[in-house]
């Protein structure tokens, strides 16, 4: 009896400690991103030809979302989105084989300029107000890149803001990009539509940021991003859904 109820309290011990390694190694909070830009004459070629081989070969942690860049340097381009997804699941991703190579070469990228980009994106939920998987139709991304050495101090303006997002029921995922020029990215999600950016609809950003951070508050974040941040942009995407997944 006592030997049994010894291996029965090491087991559950030995799972306990385990357990947070499992937590670890199955956490889904990363995004990767292919930015691609059809030719002029064969976009609508080039949609069904993507919402083909979208619908055929990725789902599960494959899953593609499709977003047409409505504004910004990259207008007129589609962002294919895939995950959320654990970086151990990149390790045997893979190319996905033969036949999705050839479905993808052959029967999509034909209708492609050669201009493209793609990254690595981790979620960060400390810095956010909404969920990873709640989505949005319309998004805006703005781009944030730090000067050299000075990310925590960008993240301490982010923490700020925050608060300001909370106060004023402002949906935004915050994202670190994990490949290229160091940057995060700010995903306001418009979950009442676009009429969410008109002059009104919330209050002035100066006057929450004060409400929640103090009084000459505003003048300090000003001061703070033109010290801590290189540059920034911004870009408005519209979800095409019947081009993703199914």
């Amino acid at each position: 009896m006592n030997n049994k109820h010894g291996f029965k309290t090491n087991a559950i011990l030995f799972l306990g400690l385990l357990m947070p390694l499992f937590g670890i190694s199955q956490a889904k909070n990363v995004l990767t991103s292919h930015r691609v830009f059809p030719k002029v004459d064969k976009v609508l070629e080039f949609e069904k030809a993507l919402a083909t081989h979208a619908q055929k070969y990725h789902s599960g942690n494959f899953v593609w979302r499709v977003h047409y860049i409505q504004s910004g340097p990259d207008f007129g381009g589609y962002m294919i989105v895939e995950g959320p997804k654990s970086w151990e699941s990149e390790d045997t991703r893979g190319n996905m084989g033969t036949e999705h190579n050839i479905d993808w070469n052959k029967n999509v990228a034909i209708y492609l300029t050669e201009r493209q980009s793609g990254g690595y994106s981790v979620y960060n939920d400390s810095l956010s107000t909404v969920a990873l998987g709640d989505f949005a139709e319309k998004i805006n991304i703005s781009h944030v890149y730090p000067k050299m050495g000075k990310s925590d101090n960008v993240v301490d303006i982010f923490k700020k803001l925050k608060k300001t997002w909370v106060a004023g029921g402002v949906s935004v995922a915050v994202y670190s990009e994990s490949s290229g020029k160091p940057q995060y990215m700010l995903v306001t999600r418009y979950k009442q539509g676009l009429k969410e950016r008109a002059a009104g609809f919330r209050k002035p950003f100066t006057e929450r940021y004060e409400a929640v951070n103090g009084e000459s508050s505003y003048a300090q974040y000003l001061k703070d991003v033109a010290e801590f941040t290189d540059e920034s942009w911004s870009e408005l995407l519209f979800l095409r859904a019947d081009l993703g997944s199914k």
